[in-house]
């Protein structure tokens, strides 16, 4: 798994670089960083709008007493966009760009609550704990000043 994610940073950066010297060799170099910079000031713009857009949902489903499984699917992709907005290029920008629009974004999140649902949810709940019977020796009077007993083995 570590080499496959080595092999997939590995090539992200390389095809990056790629269409970056692409792009500079057909407007220029000034042109290139400039673009890069307006890139990133409108996603960082789409991030907050878009953060911001995903708490207001949130809280609302909160407060109507729902559960938010769609908005922190969505909260999760926002993030996931703005951290691929760090990255200097025009793929993640771009692909950045993509998560933050609500209609990809909703086909994203779609295929996210699918595979959570296929496991089994976001966490699993535990129901019951194993119990043992009661003994006598067990009863600690509250109201006095003694230390608690020391819990007894668990144990046959």
């Amino acid at each position: 798994m570590f080499l496959l994610l080595t092999l997939v940073f590995v090539a992200a950066a390389i095809a990056e670089l790629y269409v970056i010297v692409q792009v500079a060799a057909g407007i220029g170099a000034l042109e290139t960083i400039l673009l890069l910079i307006a890139i990133s000031a409108l996603g960082v713009w789409l991030t907050k709008v878009a953060g911001i857009s995903v708490l207001y949902r949130l809280q609302r489903t909160v407060r109507d007493g729902k559960v938010p499984s769609l908005e922190i699917v969505d909260g999760v992709l926002v993030l996931l966009a703005g951290a691929l907005m760090i990255i200097p290029g025009f793929l993640s920008d771009g692909l950045a760009i993509l998560r933050l629009l609500p209609p990809s974004r909703g086909a994203a999140r779609g295929v996210v609550l699918r595979r959570i649902r296929a496991r089994g949810g976001f966490f699993t709940m535990v129901t019951s704990m194993p119990t043992r019977p009661a003994r006598a020796d067990d009863v600690w009077d509250v109201d006095s000043w003694e230390d608690p007993p020391n819990p007894p083995a668990l144990g046959p």
